[in-house]
């Protein structure tokens, strides 16, 4: 694999280097499961993938969703361990996405959960990136202002893909619901990415956020402390405020005033891509060259 960087500069729109996957069902095949996967509690539906689905990692930014999912995960895998007379190990990995601009209670949140339910946490950054300072001498201040479609291919999609190359992952686990509204209203509990071929699993697809609150209170479930503070939804620090009000849209707070209800990860990956070559072509372009002159004088 190239560095870093110069992963990032050869990326093109005539490149397609991502490497695509036969879906893991036909699409009859996936609208059967989906059907029979609907009648069935969450619990049922994770034990159904782990010894059905291969490649399998869940995916979370720590959400109350993505919570309760690992905690049915630390379960489950108890409940293995008991009935095989093994040693317990969470059975199912983690992989989480660090922006960089994640608030300190949610990096906090990550660390207290993996150590809480023992389970592998693979923290992937932006490329070539350990600090904010890393990624704004590389990317400029307020990326997510003046080029939004870039920022959330750095900070989320092109690390996902990275992940997902390193650990060959063939299907996930999200903590989207379709009362969350927005792109996410109809979500099945199965889903192909077009292109890719990457399968999802949304296993609470049809739990509203009573049924989530009660089982995080139920089983004392770790969450972000945040939520007491007026947030519904926690994401990067620079794109989330608490609420004041009182509204059932259960991502209110995230990317207010801009026409926006994903940060690109549940996109279409080849679209995100493009766009960030083509702004990045569009950048290269517009650069200053000194003239020969100015040279001169810079260097009397």
């Amino acid at each position: 694999m190239p560095p870093a960087n110069q992963y990032i500069d050869e990326l093109s729109l005539e490149q397609d280097d991502i490497n695509t996957r036969p879906p893991l069902f036909s699409e009859n095949h996936l609208k059967y499961l989906n059907e029979k996967l609907a009648k069935l509690p969450p619990q049922k539906i994770l034990e159904w993938a782990l010894v059905t689905l291969p490649g399998l990692y869940q995916t979370t930014a720590f959400g109350l969703t993505g919570l309760v999912i690992l905690d049915m995960i630390s379960k489950i895998s108890q409940d293995f361990a008991e009935e095989n007379e093994t040693l317990p190990q969470h059975l199912i990995p983690l992989i989480f996405l660090d922006t960089l601009y994640h608030f300190p209670e949610t990096l906090q949140l990550a660390k207290r959960a993996s150590t809480k339910y023992n389970v592998p946490l693979h923290i992937f950054k932006p490329i070539d990136c350990e600090t904010v300072e890393d990624f704004e001498a590389q990317h400029g201040q307020k990326l997510w202002e003046t080029d939004e479609d870039s920022y959330d291919y750095l900070v989320k999609v092109e690390p996902s893909r990275r992940a997902y190359e390193q650990f060959n992952v063939l299907a996930i686990i999200t903590g989207r619901r379709r009362s969350q509204s927005g792109e996410r209203g109809n979500i099945d509990i199965l889903e192909i990415e077009k292109g890719t071929g990457l399968l999802k699993l949304n296993p609470l697809a049809h739990w509203d956020f009573a049924k989530v609150r009660a089982y995080v209170r139920a089983n004392e479930v770790p969450y972000n402390p945040l939520l007491d503070k007026g947030y519904r939804s926690v994401g990067d620090w620079h794109s989330t405020k608490p609420l004041n009000n009182n509204s059932s849209n259960e991502r209110d707070g995230r990317w207010e005033g801009r026409n926006k209800t994903e940060c690109g990860l549940h996109k279409d990956y080849f679209k995100m891509r493009a766009a960030f070559v083509a702004s990045k072509k569009k950048k290269s372009a517009n650069v200053v060259v000194p003239s020969l002159s100015a040279l001169s004088s810079l260097s009397n």
